[in-house]
């Protein structure tokens, strides 16, 4: 590939727009994942007490088990989010961008 067509690419609008949905929904998963984990940790350091509550009278589970396992779940499903507008939406927009530059001949396939 060269620069010429690096630019193209770059100079497309809705190249710009792919990335820019792109970068705008990872950071938006990102911080959620961390803010999510954030409120876990700070809880155990600083109100540990919450999450040693038994789930029931004489239960051996506590509530921080469950929560735990629900954080992993968080995770979990961010990411299948992720994946799911990957496949349905950006890689639609990159075939339109593929399909575009192709019309132009700048790609090569």
């Amino acid at each position: 590939m060269t620069v010429q067509i690096i630019d193209i690419i770059k100079n497309n609008p809705k190249y710009q727009k792919l990335v820019h949905s792109r970068n705008r929904f990872a950071w938006t998963l990102s911080i959620l994942m961390l803010l999510v984990y954030y409120a876990f940790i700070m809880t155990i350091a600083f109100k540990p007490e919450l999450l040693a509550i038994p789930l029931s009278d004489g239960s051996v589970i506590s509530v921080g088990i469950p929560l735990g396992i629900a954080l992993i779940l968080f995770s979990f499903l961010l990411t299948g989010l992720y994946v799911y507008k990957a496949n349905n939406t950006y890689d639609v927009m990159l075939e339109e961008i593929k399909a575009d530059l192709a019309d132009k001949g700048a790609l090569h396939e």
